[in-house]
């Protein structure tokens, strides 16, 4: 359990650090155009708190596995985990258009990628939380 909080407190804080190249690989310059300055500053703003609360929660794991898996209150914040990454893989299938990734490349093989990995980490979190309700 500890390597596997360990392994997704690496990817945590990786993921949270390619929010870095958003505004360029987007063209959130162009883009941005459209939309009002609200808009513009919410999605920039949301973007810059998306990227610190995976990196914090990176950091978390990281830094705090042994106290995740050994406490109650990490038995909780684990319990949390699980049902935010869990919405993620909802979100992964049910929020964005397939128009978005069907048929290209790239883009497809980036979906493949991300829904494994939002099945893992939430797999994972949910693992240690019924393993830890069982065993407590």
């Amino acid at each position: 359990m500890h390597t596997q909080l360990i392994i997704i407190g690496i990817i945590f804080i990786v993921l949270a650090s390619i929010h870095i190249i958003f505004p360029k690989y987007f063209e959130w310059e162009k883009e941005f155009r459209l939309l009002s300055l609200i808009n513009s500053q919410i999605m920039k703003v949301h973007t810059i708190f998306i990227a610190l609360t995976v990196f914090l929660m990176g950091l978390l794991l990281l830094t705090s596995s042994d106290e995740l898996i050994e406490t109650n209150l990490g038995k909780k914040i684990i319990f949390g985990l699980a049902i935010f990454w869990t919405f993620r893989l909802i979100i992964q299938f049910f929020g964005y258009s397939s128009k978005l990734w069907k048929g290209k490349l790239f883009e497809t093989s980036v979906h493949i990628i991300f829904s494994l990995l939002w099945i893992y980490i939430s797999f994972v979190f949910w693992t240690i939380y019924f393993s830890l309700t069982i065993y407590s």
